[in-house]
């Protein structure tokens, strides 16, 4: 059994980013005031594991009722909202393929096809020894096509070629980035790039080890591919024209909540901007996501917000797809519209890519435009999702 950390080894862990953190909040601060009105791009990647819980992992029957009560539970409440576009709120839903199961992916196949969510790529390295190369790329590989193939998820570029997927990982032990544990393969990253991963979005960590120095930002990883914690430094992607080298690091906010006090002093906490009970939300937190500032370099007017969560956290799930859910994003709309200072699109994590690939390219505008820009859904490609289930 793992030992828990103690704090001083948090703070050893978290010292490199906590080194660029001033220079990271300098920039975002500087580049806010670029435009006035802004396009705020929210995406959630859901770390979806109806298998999960507190005391093991649950039966085949349990986790179906689970998933039925999920599914009905996002569309009466969060699903509700719509955005500037019209756009309901959805998450992206990454599913931990090491514990596939066909009947619980005909039911998110479906959830898929009434806008509830895309489905995207969680894995976890199981057991206790580390993992290999090979086993890695047979695992993903193989579900890969089984999720494109048999229940139309995933995408491809421009709508040809092998499926493409967003990656969450397990652990958090992205390339090998624990020291060791949870993961063990130091060219992770590779055999991602090579089996048609398109973004990571595991971060931000903090302050778990796997944590990096580069926050705040949509990058491409600046060391080769084939070596440990290859994301530990990266290049901004910027308005270039330049095709990016893939996965790109896609980061969700990290930045401190200065409003806890203890003892009548400033105390802050970290807000890795999770949807979670234990960190309320409200106009003051959107506003500290905001300030992050993850912009495509010479599109300041597009910011991009990746928020996480853990569906299946019973405790979380007010915030996550109910009542509390429902409330904030709803307010988030109102003040929206009410004010004119910004615009909210929902996005899915491979809209939001496509909308950076787009700046990239040198679009502007409301970006809106760009959710289908290259990477296209397989499913809505044409099979529906019964068809689907034949093959």
């Amino acid at each position: 059994m793992q030992s828990t950390p103690s704090n001083l080894t948090k703070l050893r862990w978290s010292l490199p980013w906590l080194a660029r953190y001033p220079f990271a909040r300098a920039r975002a601060l500087f580049e806010m005031n670029a435009f006035e009105k802004k396009h705020v791009i929210i995406t959630v990647a859901n770390h979806f594991e109806p298998g999960w819980s507190t005391n093991g992992f649950l039966d085949k029957k349990t986790q179906v009722r689970r998933l039925k009560d999920y599914r009905e539970r996002f569309k009466a409440e969060a699903g509700t909202v719509l955005d500037s576009d019209g756009t309901p709120f959805r998450h992206t839903n990454f599913y931990p393929i090491e514990q596939y199961d066909r009947d619980l992916l005909e039911i998110m196949s479906e959830m898929q096809a009434e806008g509830l969510g895309e489905v995207e790529i969680h894995m976890h390295h199981e057991g206790d020894d580390p993992d290999t190369p090979e086993n890695v790329e047979r695992t993903l590989v193989t579900y890969r096509d089984i999720l494109a193939e048999r229940h139309q998820l995933l995408s491809q570029m421009d709508g040809t070629g092998q499926p493409m997927y967003a990656f969450v990982h397990g652990n958090l032990a992205l390339a090998n980035s624990c020291g060791g544990r949870f993961c063990g393969v130091d060219n992770e990253m590779q055999i991602l790039q090579d089996t048609g991963c398109y973004a990571d979005m595991t971060l931000p960590s903090a302050p778990d080890q796997s944590q990096v120095p580069m926050i705040n930002q949509i990058y491409e990883c600046g060391n080769p591919l084939d070596e440990a914690v290859p994301h530990r430094s990266g290049t901004r992607v910027a308005v270039n024209g330049n095709e990016p080298v893939l996965p790109l690091i896609f980061t969700g906010p990290l930045v401190f909540n200065w409003t806890r006090r203890i003892a009548g002093l400033p105390f802050p906490r970290i807000d890795d901007s999770a949807l979670a009970a234990n960190q309320p939300m409200d106009a003051a937190r959107f506003r500290r996501w905001r300030s992050a500032n993850i912009t495509v370099d010479g599109r300041p007017e597009w910011v991009f917000i990746k928020l996480y969560c853990h569906g299946f956290f019973d405790y979380d799930q007010s915030a996550t797809i109910g009542e509390d859910a429902r409330r904030f994003f709803g307010d988030l709309i109102e003040d929206a519209e009410r004010s004119s200072r910004y615009k909210i699109h929902f996005a899915s994590a491979r809209e939001a890519f496509n909308m950076v690939l787009a700046a990239i390219d040198g679009k502007s505008g409301d970006p809106n435009h760009y959710r289908d820009h290259r990477l296209q859904s397989i499913m809505k490609k044409g099979l529906t999702v019964e068809a689907a289930r034949a093959l």
